[in-house]
């Protein structure tokens, strides 16, 4: 509005030098001060709120300079009608700036056909071009107007769009992490538990097997704070001069299988020649086949069986693994179908693996008895 209070007292101005200049020349003012002074002001004043009334002050300048122009004060009238025209286009639109420009052309070339018959036709063509450049000038403004707008929308939907892919980044960092510690603390938490239950029933009748128990805890639970360790550095993001601890890929289902064994499961392990995999493919079929036969270990019973098969196709990588034991045991829904096993932390952190990789999870009661999990990973991770 200060901007614009200016505009006005620079056109009050205008036409207080032309009053104050026609007072020398013979003919004088063709209206005394009292009346080009108030109505001067008048005429200017609903210049003030053109931005927040753009509409409403441009027919008010219509009909003021309609009276101003009648008394034939100044140029103020046709000054304020092009700035009018340039407000409306800018503020409201072309469809209301082209009927107001219309409308003002026609007031114009009734006044000027009425009080300037000798040379009217010279000024229509000068009010016609003055209101043509101010329509322009709205034009050029209004569309820089819009690409502004548009800018900031964008770099306002840009900035949502980047705030929510952080927050799904730390979501699926957040999942990772718990699927890996839940794996890590689950697999040695097991073992421990059935090797302290072991040694403390051999402890008085077979020392030496107590001991071997013992030892074993001992090292599982090295290995999971090693793996904890490593863990926590990753999350601190500290960097020290220690080699890092590479994840456990297909390579390492050998020594996991032993690991199950000496913790008393007993295990059959099927390989293909698996080849070159993916890093994370490789780093999900360790970790489904540790979750897997940790619940074996678990829940198959004393003296349980527990068979891990893993094939290789050109595009899928296809893991099963299945225990004799008792496993949960099975419910049967009304239709005599088996009802869908209740998925802990362990069954939803392989399903998790599996999707992260575009693969499937089934686990679920065998039909022989026991439990059977069944997985597929594609292998090409781009197609």
């Amino acid at each position: 509005m200060v901007g614009d209070s200016l505009i006005a007292v620079h056109l009050l101005l205008i036409d207080i030098a032309i009053f104050v200049v026609t007072q020398f020349e013979p003919e004088g003012a063709s209206q005394p001060w009292y009346i080009t002074i108030p109505v001067d002001i008048v005429m200017v004043s609903p210049l003030v709120l053109r931005r927040r009334y753009p509409l409403a002050t441009a027919y008010a300048i219509l009909v003021l300079g309609s009276v101003h122009s009648a008394l034939e004060l100044g140029l103020a009238s046709g000054l304020a009608s092009g700035v009018a025209v340039y407000s409306v286009v800018v503020y409201v639109g072309r469809r209301q700036g082209a009927l107001y420009l219309a409308l003002m052309l026609v007031v114009t070339v009734v006044q000027l056909y009425v009080q300037h018959f000798d040379d009217w036709l010279v000024n229509i063509i000068v009010a016609v071009l003055v209101l043509a450049l101010c329509w322009l000038l709205g034009e050029f403004v209004g569309a820089r107007r819009a690409y502004q707008a548009e800018v900031e929308a964008r770099l306002h939907l840009l900035e949502t769009e980047r705030g929510q892919a952080a927050r799904i980044a730390v979501a699926e960092e957040r999942g990772r992490i718990a699927r890996e510690l839940h794996d890590v603390v689950a697999h040695a938490v097991s073992v421990i538990v059935v090797h302290a239950d072991g040694a403390s029933y051999a402890l008085r009748a077979d020392p030496d097997l107590a001991e071997r128990a013992i030892r074993t805890i001992s090292d599982t639970g090295r290995g999971a704070l090693t793996e904890l360790r490593r863990l926590l550095d990753v999350l601190r993001g500290e960097d020290d001069d220690e080699p890092r601890v590479p994840q456990p890929t297909t390579a390492d289902l050998a020594d996991l299988a032993d690991r199950m064994r000496t913790a008393g499961l007993t295990v059959r392990l099927e390989l293909d020649e698996l080849g070159e995999l993916p890093a994370g493919v490789s780093l999900g079929v360790y970790r489904i086949v540790q979750e897997s036969l940790t619940n074996a270990l678990k829940h198959a019973g004393q003296g349980a069986k527990a068979t891990v098969r893993v094939r290789r196709n050109p595009d899928v990588v296809t893991v099963d693994v299945t225990d004799d034991g008792a496993g949960k045991a099975r419910q049967l829904v009304p239709n005599g179908q088996a009802a869908p096993p209740a998925g802990g932390n362990g069954l939803i952190g392989m399903r998790e693996r599996a999707h992260v990789y575009g693969g499937t999870l089934h686990a679920g009661p065998s039909p022989g008895g026991g439990w059977r999990v069944s997985a597929r990973l594609p292998v090409r991770l781009d197609s």
